[in-house]
């Protein structure tokens, strides 16, 4: 009988079933043609409520992927008989991360196989040590430019319906979410906060029915902190680097490999003179570069934008090697040759340039970031 093989989507935060459109079934054609005695199935694991404490999140996973494979196993021919690989996207990836460790945490004994047999942990933009600072600073910046060109325009359309008259020129107005606290409302204690979980808040036509609509964007507050606290994830310093450090060590001792494709901008002069992206990286000289592989888009214009277009290829013209590169992983992953894979991914880092940037002590590779659309992390 054929050994079966399961893919298994994970979309990230305020990510759904739609996130990676034909991707899936792409990889399921390509490995169905190509991996011969085995029945390949992509499955999306069905979208989930991205807000509160992520370990719900991992436990309400591991749930579903208990679940579903005793059930392929059982219609396949019996038990052990799926080998899995995970793959998430943004965030999707630190929930596939850290449902292996604890799939590897509770056997019953060190010795006992893990099952569900998960032979490979893909991730896709999953920002596994952090967002790059410059990812709220950017963000800051266009929100600013927005909002100063929406008060441009609608002065000049309030002049054409009135003599001129002279009158000095009004200041450009600065984005909600960025204007100082107030002591008296809520808004200006948590809208920054928001824009650093967030990445960026949208400014409306003006800025200033934001702040009329204060109240009915305080009744939120709840979710909005449920939400936060999901992404809060992302600046645990301490979680991120032994997060990595168990995956690197899950993939030494019990075979899974683990890779994370993250989009890459490449510089281009004058306006970049070094190349972008949306995690930050791990540095050149660490054992887990090795598990760090580039996936170049020259479409899109920012790191947002190549974050979330990651799986549509017309805004990603490296969509298909991204394709063909996961398939090569998961195919090795199958035969055990790992080798390969680790000396093409070394050479591909090589050539990124990369500027340094301290953050809190310690060099990280330097990136731009911003956009005027949600994050989907």
């Amino acid at each position: 009988m054929p050994d079966l093989l399961l893919i298994i989507f994970i979309h990230g935060f305020k990510g759904d079933d739609s996130t990676f459109k034909d991707f899936p079934s792409r990889l399921q054609h390509i490995l169905s043609e190509t991996v011969q005695g085995t029945i390949t199935e992509s499955i999306v694991f069905p979208a989930y409520e991205t807000k509160g404490d992520l370990n719900n999140a991992v436990q309400s996973f591991s749930d579903w992927l208990t679940t579903i494979t005793v059930q392929k196993e059982v219609a396949h021919g019996g038990a052990g008989r799926a080998r899995i690989v995970l793959c998430g996207h943004s965030m999707g990836g630190l929930l596939a991360a850290d449902s292996i460790y604890e799939f590897v945490r509770t056997r019953p004994n060190e010795n006992a196989p893990l099952w569900p047999n998960i032979i490979a942990c893909l991730a896709f933009d999953t920002p596994y040590l952090g967002l790059h600072p410059h990812v709220f600073t950017n963000s800051a910046t266009k929100v600013a430019d927005y909002v100063q060109n929406v008060h441009k325009t609608t002065s000049g359309l309030w002049g054409a319906f009135n003599q001129p008259v002279q009158k000095p020129a009004a200041p450009a107005v600065q984005p909600v979410g960025l204007l100082p606290p107030s002591p008296v409302s809520r808004w200006g204690r948590w809208a920054p906060a928001a824009l650093a979980a967030g990445g960026a808040l949208i400014a409306g036509a003006a800025a200033g029915s934001a702040y009329y609509h204060r109240r009915d964007i305080e009744s939120s507050y709840g979710t909005l902190m449920e939400h936060m606290q999901y992404v809060g994830a992302l600046w645990d310093r301490d979680d991120l680097t032994t997060r990595v450090r168990h995956l690197a060590e899950n993939e030494a001792r019990h075979g899974v490999i683990f890779r994370m494709f993250y989009a890459l901008l490449p510089s281009s002069l004058p306006t970049h003179l070094s190349s972008r992206t949306f995690c930050i990286l791990p540095e050149p000289s660490s054992d887990v570069i090795r598990h760090f592989v580039p996936a170049r888009n020259t479409l899109a214009e920012d790191e947002v934008r190549a974050h979330i277009s990651m799986f549509d290829p017309g805004k990603n013209d490296g969509y298909y090697q991204l394709g063909f590169e996961a398939v090569a992983v998961i195919r090795q992953a199958i035969t055990g040759d790992r080798t390969a894979a680790h000396d093409s991914i070394a050479e591909s880092f090589v050539e990124i340039q990369v500027e340094p940037v301290d953050i809190g002590g310690e060099q990280r590779a330097d990136t731009s970031m911003g956009d005027d659309n949600d994050l989907l992390l």
